[in-house]
C-alpha cells in the first residue's frame, strides 16, 4: 500500500525535545526560534528529513508553525486543525489560533526583548517582513542563524535523493523548450535578466520533468535561474537526473549541484525577479549583499501552470473517469460494509482506506496517492484533515457517518474528491446538514461570472446556504489542483481571502463542509475547471463570461438529501449530475456495480 498507519510522532516525545531545543537556543543567547511546517522549497508536503514542525511538537498537519520562547512554546494553526492539534500535542506547547493571532503580535505580547533566530532558508521574505513590522518599537528583533532544531534532532534522516524522470508532451500539451522562450521573453519584456525559481511544481512544469522526493507528489526538490534567454540552471543532485533525461532536457539547461544555487544568486546580473511570497528569505538576501539589483515580482511559471491548456484538461477529464469508477467500486462496497456494520459486523477506518486504495490500484495506473486518505468515521469526521493511524483507528458505528476524502495521482491527472455516507439512520440534525452543503456545492457549480471575478467572490455562494442555519466551517472552499502535480496548487483559490482573478483552464476543487464537534463531519468535493460560458439569448455579448465545467464523477448520498429543502433549480442540476455520472462511469465498472450505480443515480 502507499498509505500507511503508524503514528510517527506522539505527544510523550515532545516535552525532553523542547528541553533539549530550549537548553540549545540559551547556549547560543537567543531568546525564542521559529520552527515552521516548510522546507526551503515552501511546500505543503515536506520529506522526513524537513518534518521539524511534526518531529518537535507531534503535530503533523500540513499548514502551521511553532515559536519557541524560554517560557512558552506557541503552536499556530488555522480553522482545520484546531482540533487536530490539541490531539497531537503535549501540554508545554500552547495551541495559538492563527491567522486571528499573528507571529507579530503574539511576539510582543510574550517577549518583553530579546532575539528570535531563524533559518533563513525556512521563511519566505514576505513572511519575515511581516513579523518584523509588528515589531517595530518594540526591543525583539528577528536574527538569522543556523537551524536550531537541526541541531538537537541527531537521528534526523538524510536528504531525498530519488530519480526523476520525463512528462510527455502529449500530456503536457507544450515542450520545456517552448514554455521556456516563452517565459524568457516575458522576462525580457520587463526588462529583467532573470527570475528565481524555487517551487519544485514550477520547476518540474517548466521542464516536463517529474520526480519522487516527496511523498503524494511527484516532484523534484531543486532550485532554477531563468534566463530572458530562455535558457535554465537547474540546481540539484546529479544523481536524480539519467543522461538519457539530461539529454531530453537539451543544452539550454545546465545542470548543477544544489548547493552551488547560493554562490550562483550572487555572480547574476539584474535586474533579478523573485517572488517575495515564495523565495526563502535568504534568496534575498544573498542578492543584497552582493549587490546584485533585484525586484519583487510573482514566480513566472504559477500563472501559466495554473491555466491549463487543452491536452492537460484532456488528459485529467480521462484520470478523472477512471477514478470515477474506482470510486464507484468502492461506495458499492462501502453501502454494503455499512449493512453489515448495522447487523453486528466489525469494519474500521484503515479497513476503509485499504479497500479504496485497493479499487484505485486494480486500474493498474495509480502512480500515488494524491494524499493521504482522510477516513474519518463518526467523531473523527469532525477533525478536517484526519490522519487515521493504528493508534487512532475508529470502528464504524450503526446510525453515524462516515466522510471520506481521498484522491489519486495519475500520470494523466490528479483527483480529490470527497463524500460522506450514511451509516444507517443519519444522526439528528445530519441531514439537515448535509443538505445544506450539498446546496453550497451545487451554487458553485451553477455559477456564471464575469471575468475579473476572483475566489473571495464566490465563496459567499457555497456557505449561503449553511448560514442561513447559523452554521459555517472554517476552511477555503477551494484550493488549485495540478495537473499530475500538487494537489494543493496556487495561486487560485475558492476562499474570502484570495484575490487572484479566476482564468479558463485552471483546476479548483469545490468543497463545501459542516462539522459538529464530538459527533461527525459533512464535506462534499468535487473538482470543476473554469471555462468560456456559452452565450445566452439577450446576454451582452461584449461581455466575457466564465462557467465551471465538472471534472468528477460520482454518486451522493441520497439517504442524507432532503429533496423537499432542494429548489427546482437544485433538484435539475443534480438529477442531471447524476445522470451523467450513470453515463460516464457505468460502462467502466462491473455489473454488479453498474446495478448499485443505478439505483444510486436514480432522479430524485
Amino acid at each position: 500500500m502507499f498509505q500507511t498507519f503508524t503514528a510517527e510522532n506522539s505527544p510523550e516525545q515532545g516535552p525532553p525535545r523542547l528541553i533539549a531545543l530550549r537548553r540549545a537556543l540559551a547556549d547560543a543567547g537567543v531568546q525564542g526560534f521559529l520552527v515552521p511546517r516548510a522546507d526551503a522549497w515552501q511546500g505543503e508536503y515536506v520529506a522526513p528529513r524537513d518534518a521539524r514542525l511534526a518531529w518537535l511538537t507531534g503535530f503533523s498537519g500540513s499548514a502551521g508553525f511553532c515559536i519557541v520562547l524560554p517560557g512558552i512554546a506557541g503552536v499556530f494553526v488555522d480553522g482545520r486543525y484546531r482540533l487536530q492539534v490539541r490531539q497531537q500535542v503535549a501540554p508545554v506547547f500552547t495551541p495559538v489560533d492563527w491567522p486571528e493571532v499573528s507571529a507579530g503580535d503574539w511576539l510582543r505580547d510574550h517577549l518583553s526583548e530579546g532575539v528570535v533566530a531563524f533559518d533563513p532558508w525556512l521563511h519566505t521574505a514576505a513572511e519575515i517582513a511581516a513579523i518584523e513590522k509588528a515589531l517595530q518599537g518594540h526591543p525583539v528583533r528577528l536574527q538569522p542563524t543556523e537551524n536550531f532544531v537541526d541541531a538537537v534532532w541527531h537521528d534526523q534522516p538524510g536528504p531525498a535523493i530519488r530519480p526523476a524522470f520525463a512528462h510527455p508532451e502529449e500530456l503536457a500539451g507544450e515542450s520545456s523548450a517552448a514554455k521556456r522562450a516563452r517565459l524568457g521573453a516575458a522576462l525580457a519584456a520587463a526588462g529583467q535578466a532573470t527570475a528565481v525559481l524555487t517551487l519544485p511544481d514550477s520547476i518540474c512544469w517548466l521542464l516536463n520533468i517529474r520526480g519522487a522526493d516527496l511523498p503524494r507528489n511527484p516532484l523534484v526538490q531543486s532550485f532554477a535561474l531563468l534566463h530572458a534567454d530562455g535558457s535554465v540552471d537547474l540546481f540539484a543532485h546529479a544523481a536524480k537526473f539519467s543522461d538519457a533525461l539530461l539529454q531530453s532536457l537539451g543544452a539550454e539547461v545546465r545542470l548543477a549541484p544544489e548547493e552551488d544555487f547560493a554562490v550562483a544568486l550572487t555572480q547574476l546580473k539584474g535586474p533579478v525577479r523573485v517572488d517575495r511570497g515564495t523565495a526563502p528569505w535568504a534568496v534575498q538576501d544573498l542578492l543584497s549583499h552582493a549587490g546584485v539589483s533585484f525586484v519583487w515580482g510573482d514566480d513566472p511559471c504559477r500563472l501559466p501552470k495554473a491555466c491549463k491548456n487543452a491536452a492537460e484538461i484532456a488528459a485529467t477529464r480521462e484520470a478523472h473517469l477512471r477514478d470515477g469508477a474506482a470510486i464507484a467500486e468502492f461506495l458499492c462496497w462501502f453501502d454494503g460494509r455499512a449493512e453489515a456494520v448495522c447487523g453486528g459486523a466489525v469494519e474500521t477506518e484503515i479497513g476503509v482506506v485499504t479497500a479504496l486504495e485497493g479499487f484505485r490500484r486494480a486500474t493498474n495506473q495509480l502512480h500515488d496517492l494524491s494524499f493521504e486518505t482522510i477516513s474519518g468515521a463518526g467523531p473523527n469526521g469532525a477533525v478536517i484533515h484526519y490522519r487515521v493511524s493504528e493508534d487512532s483507528n475508529r470502528r464504524l458505528e450503526p446510525n453515524s457517518l462516515m466522510l471520506v476524502d481521498s484522491g489519486g495521482q495519475y500520470k494523466d491527472g490528479t483527483t480529490d474528491i470527497t463524500r460522506t455516507m450514511a451509516i444507517g439512520t443519519p444522526p439528528e440534525g445530519a441531514a439537515r446538514a448535509f443538505t445544506a452543503v450539498l446546496q453550497g456545492m451545487i451554487a458553485v457549480s451553477r455559477a456564471r461570472f464575469p471575468a475579473g471575478v476572483a475566489g473571495c467572490h464566490l465563496d459567499a455562494l457555497a456557505r449561503a446556504p449553511l448560514w442561513t442555519l447559523h452554521c459555517d466551517y472554517d476552511h477555503g472552499t477551494g484550493h488549485g489542483v495540478g495537473a499530475f502535480l500538487c494537489v494543493h496548487e496556487g495561486p487560485q483559490r475558492l476562499s474570502r481571502v484570495s484575490d487572484v482573478p479566476f482564468l479558463p483552464g485552471m483546476i479548483l476543487s469545490n468543497e463545501p463542509g459542516y462539522y459538529r464537534e464530538g459527533a461527525y463531519g459533512i464535506r462534499l468535493e468535487n473538482l470543476i475547471v473554469v471555462r468560456e460560458a456559452a452565450p445566452l439569448p439577450g446576454g451582452d455579448a461584449q461581455r466575457r463570461m466564465y462557467d465551471f465545467e465538472t471534472l468528477t464523477w460520482a454518486p451522493f448520498d441520497r439517504r442524507l438529501i432532503l429533496v423537499e429543502e432542494l429548489s427546482r433549480a437544485e433538484r435539475d442540476w443534480l438529477d442531471a449530475y447524476h445522470a451523467e455520472v450513470l453515463a460516464k462511469i457505468g460502462p467502466r465498472v462491473s455489473a454488479e456495480v453498474r446495478a448499485w450505480l443505478e439505483k444510486a443515480c436514480a432522479p430524485l
